[in-house]
């Protein structure tokens, strides 16, 4: 199965391993640290999903979904093209 590239979809920044997101206390999150792509966006410590994640590069918000970049021709891909054409 092909992977997605991650990155920013206004910038094509790249997270790495290293790079943390916080469960924002201000946005009603519990204040864990952790890599958001490690797990589609899920808090481990609260199980909120993310919807919108924060791009420290271009200092912008986008849906979290939008930063995964499937190959195409990929299994992936061509589910996300069958559900466009149901909608």
């Amino acid at each position: 199965m092909n992977e997605p590239q991650i990155f920013c979809p206004r910038c094509a920044w790249r997270p790495q391993g290293e790079d943390r997101w916080q469960c924002s206390p201000r946005m009603g999150g519990c204040g864990t640290v952790w890599n958001t792509f490690w797990t589609a966006g899920v808090c481990p410590g609260c199980s909120y999903r993310w919807q919108i994640t924060f791009c420290p590069s271009c200092r912008q918000f986008s849906p979290h979904e939008e930063w995964y970049h499937w190959p195409e021709g990929s299994a992936r891909e061509r589910e996300r093209e069958l559900e466009v054409g149901r909608d």
